[in-house]
């Protein structure tokens, strides 16, 4: 029964129209940015890498991908002259209309360069950190309620940690309440927790030493973050380290 229907001949026009529809599928925001698992595999990078060269404002792009194809990180070097901020959106407005993908802003890091080659404004996106706004501590008796307030664009967020009056808790609690005020800007930071937080003496300077865990599904990970004691502040200190130890960590665990 199939035999005749497959000794009729082609229509030419037809196989012609058909490879053409392949060959342009990632116009108009369809799915030919990903691969049969979901990911996005080199080819599609490179073609991002030189669709965003287009713009008039980049001069470079490198899209990296981890091994399940997904985008962890996307550099772009730009020339001065329009905000960082609205070149990493029109990063994603190219990545979304030409490609189908749906790119997560803090992925997009923007450095642009002014007319000494130099650096001419800050990294957006992988580089924006999360600012510390304030951080206080109440004692209750034995008990100790450290709180720290952290900012990111337009959101704040207050981490509540609560323990023992003992000093040697002080630092610990202060790195606590840090990642509670993470969890509250970033979900992802609910894989984050604090191993250990510590104050040290490096030749001629105080060092905050913190170390933390993040849970994976295969397993767990530990991190460590630093940051030098400025002004006699130790709490500060502290949870600047927590942030340097999960800065970019927590970007490749956003789903």
């Amino acid at each position: 029964m199939f035999d005749d229907q497959d000794e009729r001949p082609r229509d030419p026009a037809g196989d012609a129209g058909h490879h053409h529809d392949r060959g342009n599928g990632h116009r108009g925001g369809t799915s030919l940015g990903h691969d049969t698992d979901g990911g996005v595999d080199d080819h599609v990078a490179r073609s991002l890498e030189e669709e965003l060269c287009r713009l008039a404002e980049i001069s470079a792009a490198r899209v990296v991908v981890d091994d399940t194809g997904r985008v962890v990180e996307l550099h772009v070097l730009a020339r001065p002259g329009k905000h960082a901020k609205q070149i990493a959106r029109d990063v994603q407005s190219v990545a979304l209309a030409s490609f189908g993908l749906e790119l997560d802003r803090r992925v997009v890091s923007v450095v642009q360069i002014g007319p000494d080659d130099g650096p001419y404004a800050y990294e957006s996106g992988l580089e924006f950190r999360p600012l510390i706004s304030a951080i206080t501590a109440e004692a209750s008796g034995l008990r100790s309620l450290v709180r720290v307030t952290l900012t990111r664009d337009d959101d704040t967020a207050v981490g509540f940690a609560e323990g023992s009056v003992a000093s040697s808790a002080q630092h610990r609690l202060v790195a606590a309440a840090t990642v509670d005020a993470l969890r509250q800007l970033e979900a992802a930071a609910e894989r984050v927790d604090v191993e250990s937080a510590h104050v040290v003496r490096v030749g001629m300077h105080d060092v905050a030493v913190v170390t933390v865990v993040f849970v994976l599904p295969h397993g767990e990970q530990v991190m460590s973050g630093s940051a030098l004691v400025r002004g006699h502040s130790e709490a500060d200190a502290v949870a600047r380290a927590i942030l340097d130890a999960t800065n970019r960590r927590l970007t490749p665990l956003l789903s």
